[in-house]
C-alpha cells in the first residue's frame, strides 16, 4: 500500500470507527458488532504504526471509547474523575495473553498473580462513598470527566446507600459495571413493543439508556443490577486487587463471586474455556474475560497508556454460534431506497435471545455465500448484538435446491432498482414514491436524533394508510379528531403527540436538516452544513463547489444536496415545513458573535462558570473550533478548575499554550471575568467537592 492509498484507508477508517463509537456510546444503537469493531482498530492501528506521518492524537486509537465531541450530556452535572477511566485493551487471541504475561514476566521481574474476572457487557460507573454513604457516581464520560447519575444509581437495589462494618476507607472510589439481566432485558422490550417503542438491541444498551433517564423513578423500574470489580490502586491501603474487592465484598459492595487467582496462562487458558462455556447459563451477558496483574504496587510500576491500563487485559469471546434453516428470503427497502435481503430462520436461542431474522447485507454477499431457502445455516450475533449468517452447512443441503434470484425491480413499488458504481447495494431511485421509503422517511424525521417527535412506525403506517400523512409536512395539519380515528388511540395519547408535535417547532436548524432525509447527510454533516449556510435558502442556491467548501463534505455529499434542491417537491415540502414554524435559519448566528477565536482550534476541560456545552458554543460563536483533544494544531486549552491531567500533560509535552477563563474572557472577548461570573448562577468553588 503506496502513502496515498493508506492516507485514505486511514481517513475511511477513522470515518467509520467515530461513527460506530458514537453509536455504541452516544445514542446506544450499534450498528456493528463488537468484532468487527475491533478488527478495524487493530486495522488502523497497524496502518498508523506503519506510517506514522499519518497518525494524529486526534484518532481513536488515542481514545477513550465514549470520549466524543458534541456528546449530549446538557440532562446531567459533570465531574471529574479523580482517576482517569480508561479503556482496556482486547484481543481475540489467546497467543496475544500469552505475550502480554510476558510482558509482565520481563518488565517486573519477580513473582506475581494474576485476577481473573468475567468482563461483564453493561456501562462502566464509577461510586464514591465517603464515610460509609454513596457520595456520588459517575458515569464514564470522556475518561476524565462523567455525568452525576447519583439519583439514578440510588434506585439500584444491589447498590447500598450505607456500607456495612467500619473499616472501610473515610473516601474511595469503586468501579464496576451497570448491567441488565435478561429477565429484566425481555420484560422491557415487551413493554416498549406494547407502546410503540423502538425496543432495545440489547441489554447493554438497555442498561446505559436505562442509567441515563431523567427520572429516578423510571430507573428503578428496569431492573438494573450492579457487579463491582475495581478500586484504584493509589486509593486504598491493600497488597492486591483481590484484597481489596474481598474487603469491599465484606463492606456490603456488589462484587462479583466469579473471580480466580490464576499463576500462570495454564490457569488463565483453563478459566478462559471454562467460562465461554458456563456462560451461556449466567442471567446477565458476558463478552470475555479480563486478566490483571494482581498485586497493587506492581499495578502502579506498570502504569497507563494514554488509553488503557498496562498491567490488564481482556480476552473477548468469540461470537456464540447456532445452526438453524433458512425458512425465506424477504427482500427490504429502506429510507434511503437500499434494498437488502433478509433470511427468515427457524426461531433458535443465541446469546440471551431468541434470532429469527439474519440480514443478508446485499446480492454479492449472497452470490459468496451461496445461500438457498431450506439451506442449514450458521448464526452468530457479532458481538451479542446482530444477528449474522457466516455460512452454510452444505452437507444438510436438499437435492435440487435453486440459487434464490434477486429482484430487479423494488419489491414494494416495482420501481426497476438501480446500483450506483462502487455500490454494494441495489436501490429503488423512487425516493418519493415508493411507499416504504416514504414512511421510513417520516419516521426518521419524528426520530429522537431529529424532530424527537412521540410516534413509532405503526402509527407511521396507520396515517400513511389512511393517507392522513404522506410527507413530514402533513404532521403539521394533523388535529386530534384524525388522530382519534387511529386504531388504540385515545385521548391522551393524541394529546401527548400533539404536544411533542407543537414542541418540534423549537428544534434547531441544523436538526432540522438532518429530519429532511437527504441521502449521505448525517447528523454531524447536516451541523456543518448548517453552520456554514447560516439558512436553508443559501445551501439551496448553492452549487456543487459551493457545497464542497465545507469542511468534511465530498463530491458524493456535495451532489446528492444539491440534487435534493433541484427537486421542485422537495422545495414545496420545506415551504409547507415553514409556514408549520419550523427554523429553517441558524438562530443566533450573527447575534452576540464576532471573529475573535477565527481559525483558532482550542480543547477545554474542567469546570467553568457557565456549563461546558454553554462554554463550546460561546467559542464557535466567536469563529473557533473546538477539539476534543490536544493535538499541534491546538492554538490553547481553555482550563477551568479542575482540568484533565493527560491534556494537561499533552500540552506540556506539545508546548500547547494553557489558558484560564479569566485570561480567556479579558484577552480574546473583551469580558472581565467578575462580569461574566455575574451574570452566571454557578460560580466554581460554590458545589463542594472532594477532589
Amino acid at each position: 500500500m503506496d502513502r496515498i492509498e493508506a492516507e485514505k484507508k486511514i481517513r475511511e477508517l477513522r470515518e467509520t470507527l467515530w461513527e460506530n463509537s458514537r453509536r455504541y456510546y452516544v445514542d446506544n444503537a450499534p450498528v456493528m458488532s463488537d468484532y468487527d469493531y475491533d478488527h478495524l482498530m487493530h486495522d488502523l492501528e497497524d496502518l498508523e504504526k506503519q506510517f506514522p506521518e499519518f497518525d494524529s492524537p486526534d484518532s481513536p486509537t488515542h481514545k477513550v471509547g465514549s470520549d466524543l465531541e458534541d456528546s449530549p450530556k446538557k440532562e446531567f452535572a459533570q465531574y471529574p474523575h479523580k482517576y482517569p477511566m480508561l479503556s482496556l485493551g482486547n484481543t481475540y487471541n489467546i497467543q496475544e495473553i500469552e505475550e502480554f504475561a510476558q510482558r509482565a514476566e520481563n518488565t517486573l521481574g519477580n513473582a506475581f498473580t494474576y485476577s481473573c474476572e468475567l468482563k461483564f457487557d453493561g456501562t462502566a460507573i464509577c461510586l464514591t462513598y465517603v464515610k460509609g454513604k454513596l457520595f456520588r457516581a459517575l458515569t464514564r464520560g470522556d475518561g476524565v470527566v462523567g455525568d452525576d447519575v447519583t439519583d439514578n444509581v440510588r434506585h439500584i437495589k444491589n447498590i447500598p446507600q450505607q456500607l456495612s462494618g467500619t473499616d472501610y476507607p473515610d473516601e474511595f472510589e469503586i468501579r464496576g459495571e451497570i448491567l441488565m439481566p435478561y429477565e429484566a432485558f425481555d420484560r422491557l422490550n415487551k413493554e416498549r413493543e406494547e407502546n410503540e417503542d423502538q425496543p432495545f438491541a440489547n441489554p447493554r444498551n438497555a442498561a446505559s439508556g436505562s442509567l441515563k433517564l431523567l427520572d429516578p423513578k423510571e430507573v428503578a423500574h428496569r431492573g438494573l443490577w450492579c457487579t463491582l470489580y475495581h478500586i484504584p490502586a493509589d486509593s486504598v491501603a491493600f497488597e492486591t486487587h483481590s484484597k481489596a474487592l474481598d474487603a469491599a465484598a465484606s463492606w456490603g459492595l456488589p462484587v462479583s463471586d466469579k473471580r480466580r487467582i490464576c499463576h500462570n496462562i495454564k490457569e488463565i487458558e483453563d478459566y478462559i474455556n471454562y467460562w465461554d462455556l458456563e456462560r451461556k447459563s449466567l442471567p446477565y451477558a458476558t463478552d470475555g474475560i479480563v486478566i490483571k496483574i494482581n498485586e497493587l504496587a506492581y499495578q502502579r510500576e506498570l502504569g497507563y497508556t494514554a488509553k488503557s491500563p498496562r498491567w490488564a487485559v481482556a480476552f473477548k469471546f468469540k461470537a456464540e454460534q447456532a445452526c438453524t434453516p433458512v425458512l425465506s428470503i424477504d427482500y427490504q427497502v429502506g429510507r434511503t431506497g437500499a434494498v437488502t435481503p433478509v433470511a427468515n430462520l427457524s426461531p433458535v436461542q443465541l446469546a440471551g435471545t431468541v434470532v429469527k431474522r439474519a440480514t443478508l447485507n446485499n446480492a454479492e454477499w449472497m452470490r459468496q455465500l451461496d445461500i438457498r431457502v431450506g439451506d442449514w445455516v450458521y448464526v452468530e450475533k457479532g458481538g451479542e448484538i446482530i444477528p449474522k449468517i457466516t455460512s452454510v452447512e452444505e452437507s444438510r443441503r436438499e437435492p435440487g435446491s435453486e440459487a434464490p434470484v434477486f429482484p430487479t425491480v423494488c419489491p414494494d413499488c416495482g420501481t426497476p432498482l438501480q446500483k450506483d458504481e462502487g455500490e454494494a447495494k441495489w436501490f429503488c431511485p423512487n425516493t418519493d414514491g415508493c411507499p416504504t421509503q416514504v414512511k421510513s422517511k417520516i419516521v426518521h424525521f419524528l426520530s429522537r436524533k431529529a424532530m424527537n417527535v412521540l410516534a413509532g412506525d405503526a402509527t407511521i403506517a396507520q396515517m400513511y394508510d389512511m393517507n392522513m400523512v404522506l410527507t413530514p409536512a402533513d404532521l403539521y395539519d394533523l388535529n386530534k379528531t384524525q388522530l382519534l380515528s387511529l386504531d388504540g388511540w385515545k385521548e391522551k395519547s393524541a394529546q401527548r403527540f400533539l404536544d411533542s408535535l407543537h414542541k418540534s417547532v423549537e428544534v434547531p436548524f441544523e436538526r432540522v436538516l438532518f429530519a429532511l432525509g437527504i441521502r449521505y447527510v448525517g447528523e454531524q454533516t447536516a451541523k456543518e452544513i448548517a453552520r456554514h449556510f447560516g439558512d436553508i435558502d443559501k445551501m439551496a442556491e448553492a452549487s456543487v463547489e459551493d457545497l464542497l467548501e465545507v469542511g468534511d463534505v465530498g463530491e458524493v455529499i456535495a451532489r446528492s444536496v444539491y440534487d435534493y434542491f433541484r427537486d421542485e417537491r422537495h422545495l414545496i415540502e420545506i415551504k409547507r415545513l415553514k409556514a408549520a414554524g419550523l427554523k429553517f435559519s441558524v438562530e443566533g448566528k450573527q447575534e452576540a458573535s464576532s471573529d475573535a477565536l477565527a481559525g483558532m482550534t482550542i480543547v477545554i476541560s474542567g469546570n467553568f462558570s457557565i456549563s461546558r456545552d454553554d462554554m463550546k458554543a460561546l467559542i464557535e460563536k466567536n469563529g473557533g473550533k473546538n477539539s476534543s483533544s490536544v493535538s499541534k494544531k491546538t492554538v490553547f486549552l481553555l482550563a477551568g478548575t479542575k482540568p484533565g491531567p493527560e491534556k494537561i500533560k499533552k500540552c506540556g509535552d506539545l508546548g500547547v499554550r494553557i489558558v484560564s477563563e479569566e485570561e480567556f474572557y479579558a484577552e480574546f472577548l473583551g469580558t472581565k471575568p467578575e462580569e461574566k461570573a455575574e451574570e452566571t448562577e454557578f460560580k466554581p468553588g460554590d458545589e463542594p467537592t472532594l477532589f
